[in-house]
């Protein structure tokens, strides 16, 4: 065949099209799997960093199992739904759901003794959607720790909730009031604590610039945690009911 020729272009062509095709779609196949892992074990690395157990993918796993003591699904009414997989639930695709039809994952860990609840947030940002973890200390109000994540907040504004310093100041920050209403916690921009050091007037200082994702992360810290109230309910009435016969208090 003539190497000059339209047709031998023509031809040249599309063989290097459907090579290079084929062998990212190999490539792709290949690394699939790999990367659904390396997404479960981030995942699991922000669920233990809300209580504090900082680790790299390579140990998440392991240290996963060892606090991590309970996995729930609940539906509306707070009940357990064992049919569910609460760690494959994908916050992205069931928040579209009804309340109703909902399954709200709950992570249950313990750390020296001490029990910790870890709730799954979703909502929305400036750009895009915002995402995260928090975890409550046993009183059920307490917060241990908070993780937040973004698709498309700006760099240098929206982008910063994801800082270690924007995170910290919702710990020990209380969610509900003295008379046990869910108030969650306001980012705000009128906060007259900017060092947070009062960690009862649910509020934490807002990121200059960000005020839009700052309300996003407010209302979907609120949104989410109100489905959890049924359940928490019948966590703090059991804890009452022991309280009550091995300590009579």
């Amino acid at each position: 065949m003539n190497r000059d020729s339209n047709s031998y272009t023509f031809i040249f062509a599309t063989i290097m099209v459907l090579v290079v095709a084929s062998t990212l779609a190999f490539t792709a196949s290949s690394l699939k799997s790999l990367q659904a892992d390396n997404v479960r074990k981030e995942k699991m690395q922000n669920i233990l960093s809300t209580i504090g157990i900082q680790t790299d993918r390579e140990k998440a796993e392991q240290l996963y199992k060892n606090y991590i003591k309970g996995t729930l699904a609940l539906d509306y009414l707070g009940n357990i739904d064992k049919t569910v997989d609460a760690f494959q639930i994908k916050l992205n695709s069931e928040i579209k759901k009804p309340a109703n039809e909902q399954r709200f994952p709950l992570y249950k860990a313990v750390v020296e003794n001490i029990n910790y609840y870890i709730i799954p947030l979703r909502g929305s940002g400036l750009w895009d959607a915002i995402w995260g973890y928090i975890a409550l200390k046993s009183d059920i109000n307490t917060i241990q720790g908070a993780v937040f994540d973004h698709k498309a907040e700006t760099a240098g504004l929206g982008a910063e909730i994801t800082q270690q310093w924007f995170m910290n100041r919702f710990k020990e920050e209380k969610v509900f009031d003295t008379s046990g209403k869910l108030v969650g916690i306001n980012v705000s921009k009128t906060n007259n604590d900017p060092k947070d050091i009062d960690k009862n007037d649910h509020e934490v200082d807002a990121i200059s610039g960000a005020t839009i994702t700052g309300d996003g992360v407010t209302d979907m810290i609120m949104e989410r945690l109100n489905h959890y109230l049924p359940y928490f309910e019948k966590e703090k009435n059991l804890v009452a009911t022991i309280n009550q016969k091995y300590y009579g208090r």
